[in-house]
């Protein structure tokens, strides 16, 4: 309580008595009083100019608010800047790895059409080989012939 209002008797409060005070008294008492003492606690400054402070604060709480939001608005959208960017730039990667697929395709085609060609050749030395194993055996044949005819020859001479 204040020490300016202890020789004045409430107006909540009726004269003494010796009598308990009950709850709603004093709670009356209490919101009758509660602006005079916030008053006082506030270096001494009536409601008024203590409201008006409040008010100038939350105003300019309101307004910091305001541009966290905007600032916050900002880093938003940069970041969302950024992120564009960085699609861009998967979408370059996705695109060389593409080009880079499709090389190795054609190296794939490459080595398919080599591999071909080897087995070409692979046929052809088969086939040439062939050829000379038949003429190894028909010359063995003619010279083994040769030979006995000859032989017979000079046993019958």
């Amino acid at each position: 309580m204040s020490t300016a209002n202890t020789n004045q008797q409430p107006a909540a409060f009726p004269p003494p008595e010796n009598h308990p005070l009950t709850l709603e008294e004093i709670s009356g008492h209490v919101r009758a009083h509660m602006g005079e003492w916030l008053a006082e606690q506030s270096f001494a400054k009536p409601p008024a100019v203590y409201e008006v402070e409040l008010r100038e604060r939350m105003i300019r709480l309101e307004e910091e608010l305001k541009h966290q939001r905007e600032l916050m608005k900002q880093g938003f959208d940069l970041m969302e800047k950024r992120f564009g960017m960085v699609d861009k730039r998967f979408e370059m990667v996705d695109r060389r790895f593409e080009d880079m697929n499709k090389r190795f395709e054609m190296v794939d085609k490459r080595f398919d059409d080599i591999n071909k060609r080897f087995e070409d050749v692979n046929k052809r030395f088969e086939e040439t080989n062939r050829r000379i194993d038949r003429f190894m055996l028909w010359s063995l044949g003619a010279i083994m012939s040769a030979s006995f005819f000859v032989i017979g020859v000079l046993k019958l001479w």
